[in-house]
Formats: C-alpha cells, structure tokens, sequence
C-alpha cells in the first residue's frame, strides 16, 4: 500500500482548489492507498520561520523540534501531492512557508563536503495540481516558479521516479466546462499516479 502525503493549501473551502483537493484524496483513497490529508490552513499551521528557528536551521539535533510533526509525516510518506493555487507568480504563503520551515537539512537534504544531496528518497511519487490566474504565456514569461521548484527541487530532494504536474491556467476566464474537464484530468491522473 502507498501512504501520499497531500498538502492541500487554500482557505476557503468553497473553492475550486478544495474540489481538486477533495478529487485527489478520493481518488487515491479509492485506490487503496494510504492518505495523510494534511489541509494547512484547517490545521493552522504557522508558516512564519521564527528567529529561533532560523538560528537552529542547521543544527540537525534541533531543527526539527518545533515542527516535528510535520517532519514525520513527510518522512512516512511514500508520494507527495500538492494542491494549491499560484498567486503573484509563486506558492501561498501558507505552503511557501512549510517549505521553509519542515523542509530543513537532515529532512529534504543533507550537506555532504558542501553539496547538497537528497534526503527525501523514499518518495517515490511526485505530484502538484494548481490553478494559475494568469495565462500560461504570462506565467511563461514570468519564468514560472512554482512549476520549477516542483520540477527541479522537489523532485532533485525526493529523486521522484514518476512526476506530474497538472495546472489549470487562465483560471480567472475559465468556463464551467473548462474547469470540469480539469477536474476530470486531475481524477485520471490521481488513477494512474
């Protein structure tokens, strides 16, 4: 059995971000796996890095303390899937924020003669779904962050064998139809995940 991780990040739960995220969980449950729902916002989860935090960031005997929680539910998990909107071109503060503050040397990589190395492998299966206000040539010309940390860094720390992200751009134009057919794809991605 796979145990997903989902980290679900947006505080209303009347959005179309909380029917990707009901769509993903149902559909891996539906599967027969093992899923850890972890919705940031309903958990109250503090993205604010504090001085402290930021002073132990590499002390690898105390980093994890004040999120270890988190910390082990990341480490059991066997697949990551994020779901989220893009705002301003990059991650809401909430999920940028659990970046910073669970992702931490000894957790996502280690330091081995002043390189970094994943630490992370045991997720063997990488996903994120997103909206984008914008159209995909804007969110192009804008070097599209949240795609290139999912692409490049989440999967160099996880070393993903199977990646997918699903993104729904010009959400603020999108037609009933249009965010259905989304809706749609991201269920028959979550089946062959």
């Amino acid at each position: 059995m796979t145990r997903a991780l989902v980290l679900f990040a947006h505080p209303c739960p009347e959005s179309f971000s909380a029917s990707l995220h009901r769509t993903v969980v149902e559909r891996l449950t539906a599967r027969g796996w093992e899923v850890d729902d972890c919705d940031l916002n309903a958990e109250g989860f503090s993205p604010v890095l504090t001085e402290a935090e930021r002073r132990d960031y590499h002390d690898l005997s105390a980093n994890t303390g004040p999120v270890a929680p988190y910390v082990e539910r990341v480490r059991a998990a066997q697949a990551l899937v994020l779901v989220f909107p893009v705002w301003n071109f990059g991650y809401p503060a909430i999920l940028k924020g659990f970046f910073d503050r669970v992702f931490l040397p000894g957790v996502s990589f280690r330091m081995e003669n002043g390189l970094v190395k994943p630490a992370l492998t045991q997720i063997r299966k990488l996903a994120a779904v997103t909206t984008y206000g914008g159209s995909r040539w804007r969110t192009f010309g804008a070097g599209d962050p949240p795609r290139k940390v999912v692409s490049r860094a989440l999967r160099y720390a996880t070393q993903a064998e199977t990646l997918r992200y699903l993104a729904l751009y010009d959400m603020n134009r999108a037609s009933d139809a249009k965010r259905a057919a989304f809706l749609a794809r991201v269920g028959a991605e979550m089946e062959r995940l």
